[in-house]
């Protein structure tokens, strides 16, 4: 008399073995990643560099500069920690931004809150954003290239 009522050894086993391949397959592949979430991201933590920047220099009234590396896919506050982006994110920098060295591009925050000015793009294709920063009021603006 055979009983209905649950799975075979086999049955169990070949159910396994189909799970640990699929487990296989996503682990193999990472974990998923997003071009755009990943340009969103870099794009939000410059610009809040820059709106720090712009506070510090209020609030200190002395300059206060960010450096931004687009030959290396970083960025940094004056004395502040480095931050470097995935080498797939462009980093375009648009005059006024003043010189440094190596190609590091700066803008510059006063105290009575004005800047150089500028603007950066960020990402590439339909994907990119773009940081305005005003010269005369250093607000810091946050868009869709496009």
């Amino acid at each position: 008399m055979r009983r209905n009522a649950g799975f075979t050894l086999i049955e169990m086993l070949i159910v396994l073995a189909v799970l640990g391949a699929v487990l296989g397959v996503v682990i193999s592949r990472g974990p998923p990643r997003s071009q755009s979430l990943q340009t969103r991201a870099a794009a939000g933590a410059l610009a809040g560099l820059l709106r720090a920047a712009r506070a510090t220099a209020i609030a200190r009234d002395a300059d206060v500069n960010v450096a931004i590396d687009p030959k290396h896919h970083s960025f940094a506050g004056d004395g502040g920690v480095i931050r470097t982006l995935d080498p797939a994110i462009d980093i375009t920098v648009l005059p006024p931004t003043l010189p440094g060295p190596e190609g590091v591009r700066l803008i510059r925050f006063s105290g009575d809150g004005s800047a150089t000015g500028g603007a950066i793009l960020i990402g590439k294709g339909h994907t990119q954003l773009r940081i305005d920063v005003e010269w005369l009021t250093g607000q810091v603006k946050v868009s869709n290239a496009t």
